[in-house]
């Protein structure tokens, strides 16, 4: 039996994740994310793949952001049927995230064709929300920590990856008529220490390793996260105007509202209301309820009682009449709402109204992406596209960095040196090229392990005859 890889995406980018596996006769693909960012990046979702997607037996997917599952409806438009394997939470998330992605998709084109700003005479949606829904009768969700079988020389298992909620590192067990072989994929790894997910699982094997890379060149250092949200958001109010923060709806938007809980309740920032403007993120934190074994809060409840997102202070807008409501609102308001890296959603809206206004602060706490919104707002540029407008960039301009969910480089070394032996080959993918660069350059210089930065659409055989 031979076994090769294809890499259709999250080589030398961080955005669409998807490695297609012809092992012998059975095709499977792990993660199929959509791309984002810069303009040549997203054009490849709409390229379509170069094979039959009804070819795939099967999918697994890692965790359920949409880098790494927005391309489940196009692909099984196209004629994917088969099962979709996760963690039970990523299964719940893939559901409200693939909806809602589909509904920004659906907006987006309604909205150029109104405005006329699309090159389409009439520009269409990737996927519909209908598409979307084709998704999740295929979901096949599984327990942490068990090994199943999905073919009878192929099994699974998902561990902890510390990234999200149910967000997973993926173990592949090849049998093989003369040997038996173990593909990882790390998915997206957390950090370790995070004050609500638990840490990476340690893995110690593995013949083929592929690990994320997105902070592979740097440290993602803040001293004392709870320090700098608690002095962003006091000069912030003091400024005059609200604080809007972009956030990704799933995991980042809990670790700002738990951060907010502690700033509240320890009276080092003012109790000003904040208001969750997404109704993703409003359902996602639901599910942290549901599932309170994946992560450290568990039964943690404020001193009244209440579950810790329950907070007084916090005001969950889920209609629209509400979040039109919070633009009437000029200061002493705290305003999450997604998309984290301002592609789509109610921040732009917010965005539109607050960045002309020199009093109001947008406070980053999240990866932006080259060529992103938020990386445009980040590093200062002005006026910002937004509705087909120009909009000047007056607002104050903040960041904070140690919110990542993702590991740095010191937490990635920490992680891969578990390996009690070096993988046969190591694929370093999920980074920018200089991020993958530096991390493969470590391991080829300091471990002496075979590192390989794969490009865009290229194929290794990795095992023949086993």
């Amino acid at each position: 039996m031979d076994v090769r890889i294809k890499f259709l995406g999250g080589a030398q980018t961080v955005t669409g994740s998807k490695y297609l596996l012809d092992i012998g006769t059975t095709r499977v693909l792990v993660d199929c994310g959509l791309f984002q960012g810069l303009k040549e990046l997203r054009l490849r979702n709409w390229s379509g793949l170069d094979f039959d997607p009804a070819s795939i037996d099967m999918v697994i997917i890692t965790h359920a952001h949409i880098d790494h599952t927005g391309y489940l409806p196009k692909l099984c438009k196209d004629g994917f049927n088969g099962p979709i394997y996760c963690t039970h939470p990523t299964a719940d998330l893939i559901e409200i995230l693939l909806r809602d992605s589909a509904k920004l998709q659906e907006e987006e084109a309604e909205w150029a064709q109104k405005k006329g700003y699309s090159k389409h005479a009439n520009p269409q949606a990737l996927y519909t929300v209908e598409d979307a829904e084709v998704v999740f009768p295929l979901l096949q969700s599984v327990d942490c920590n068990k090994t199943i079988s999905l073919t009878e020389n192929i099994s699974v298992s998902f561990h902890t990856a510390g990234h999200i909620l149910g967000a997973a590192i993926v173990q592949l067990f090849i049998k093989g008529e003369h040997q038996s072989k173990t593909m990882v994929f790390s998915g997206d790894l957390g950090r370790y220490e995070n004050e609500i997910m638990y840490d990476p699982s340690a893995i110690t094997q593995a013949d083929i390793l592929l690990v994320e890379s997105t902070y592979g060149n740097r440290k993602n250092i803040q001293p004392d996260t709870l320090a700098a949200m608690e002095k962003e958001i006091n000069e912030g109010l003091e400024a005059g105007g609200c604080i809007v923060i972009p956030s990704f709806a799933v995991g980042r938007t809990q670790n700002v509202l738990f951060y907010l809980y502690e700033l509240f309740e320890s009276g080092l920032i003012p109790k000003v209301p904040v208001y969750i403007d997404s109704p993703m993120a409003v359902s996602v934190t639901n599910l942290y309820e549901r599932y309170s074994e994946y992560h450290k809060l568990g039964d943690v409840r404020a001193k009244n009682g209440d579950p810790i997102f329950d907070y007084k202070q916090f005001k969950y807008v889920t209609s629209i009449n509400e979040s039109k409501y919070i633009n009437t609102v000029k200061e002493k308001a705290i305003i999450i709402s997604a998309s984290g890296m301002c592609t789509g959603g109610r921040i732009l809206h917010h965005l539109y109204h607050r960045l002309p206004h020199p009093q109001d602060t947008v406070l980053i706490v999240g990866y932006q992406a080259e060529g992103s919104r938020g990386q445009r707002i980040l590093s200062g540029e002005s006026p910002i596209p937004i509705f087909g407008e120009s909009v000047p960039l007056q607002a104050r301009i903040r960041e904070i960095t140690g919110l990542s969910a993702h590991a740095d480089r010191e937490e990635l070394i920490q992680w891969l040196d578990q390996f009690t032996d070096a993988p046969k080959r190591t694929f370093i993918v999920h980074g920018e090229k200089e991020s993958s660069a530096a991390l493969a350059q470590y391991l080829k210089e300091e471990k002496g392990w075979q590192a390989h930065l794969p490009f865009y659409l290229e194929s290794y055989e990795l095992f023949r005859g086993i």
